[in-house]
């Protein structure tokens, strides 16, 4: 994943922030000069800034796609397939502009990696395209690692109004650092699965999830992620693989893992076309889980961890 070049139509800038007059300065002018020109522009933020931006912008709000990142972003890894590119793609004869707002201060730890990610991935799944993507930052409730990563996923920051180029941009370097081994608990049973196997180690996971407490308006969910994953497992990943389900915190989670090699850093994040046949799998997971969570490397195979909330 190179970095992008001066002459690339792709703007994505972080904005550093502090309080809501500040928030509303770097994004309030930003969505009215893309409606000035004619762009298509979307707002994707947390609930409570996102009413901060709809009230500042009175009638105008109702020229802008707004939508609650806590809810349509809930997942990091569905944000550039179903949140970013759905609607640029809806408007792929004119510039886009967006805000997308993906990291807030209520992340947690285990959410943060893949949060990350997804902001160094921007820049590969938007190379080449007519869009501006502003990603704001909450630089007084955030953690100082936070804004160096943004600083790493970004080519410029904005702060207090001022625009600099930064010298520590590496969005491949951060996807590299953040690919870390996932590991399970110690007495979580490990279950080894093939193709003759799989429609038994569906069944035996919903039972799982739900002896652990997962809702039954979401087991239907679960077993699908699950068939998806393992039945990925058996066509791409060596013909079997092994499954461990458990409960954490507010989550059930499955794990899957095989000798497959996901060469692709946009695999699960390339929006389906109409015409596709096959190469859904892993989107339909980041759409139904709550969080996906990767590891993947040469010689170490593929493991995903699925987080269903409880």
């Amino acid at each position: 994943m190179n970095a992008m070049t001066e002459t690339d139509p792709f703007v994505h800038p972080a904005l550093f922030y502090r309080g809501e007059q500040e928030y509303l300065a770097g994004t309030v002018p930003f969505v009215r000069a893309g409606l000035d020109a004619g762009e298509a522009v979307a707002v994707a933020v947390p609930g409570a800034n996102l009413e901060l931006i709809r009230a500042a912008l009175g009638e105008q709000a109702s020229r802008v796609r707004l939508l609650d990142m806590t809810e349509a972003g809930r997942n990091p890894g569905r944000i550039i397939p179903r949140v970013l590119r759905a609607f640029a793609d809806t408007h792929a004869t004119r510039r886009v502009r967006i805000i997308g707002e993906p990291i807030w201060a209520g992340r947690t730890e285990t959410e943060y990696p893949a949060c990350v990610q997804h902001e160094a991935l921007i820049n590969l799944a938007f190379r080449g395209r007519e869009a501006t993507i502003l990603c704001p930052y909450d630089a007084q409730r955030l953690e100082e690692t936070v804004l160096a990563d943004a600083h790493a996923t970004h080519p410029t920051i904005i702060e207090a109004g001022t625009q600099d180029t930064s010298a520590s941009y590496a969005p491949e370097a951060v996807v590299s650092r953040y690919n870390q081994p996932l590991d399970a608990p110690g007495d979580a049973p490990s279950t080894p699965y093939g193709a003759e196997s799989l429609p038994d180690v569906r069944h035996a996971a919903a039972r799982r999830a739900a002896e652990l407490g997962l809702p039954e308006s979401r087991l239907g969910d679960f077993a699908l992620a699950v068939a998806e994953l393992t039945t990925n497992s058996v066509i791409h990943g060596g013909g079997a693989g092994t499954l461990r389900i458990w409960s954490k915190d507010q989550y059930v989670v499955c794990e899957v893992r095989d000798a497959g090699l996901l060469a692709d850093p946009l695999a699960g994040r390339h929006p389906a076309s109409r015409d596709q046949r096959g190469g859904r799998g892993l989107l339909l997971v980041h759409v139904l889980a709550d969080l996906v969570r990767l590891h993947t490397a040469p010689g170490e195979g593929t493991t995903i961890h699925c987080y269903f909330a409880r």
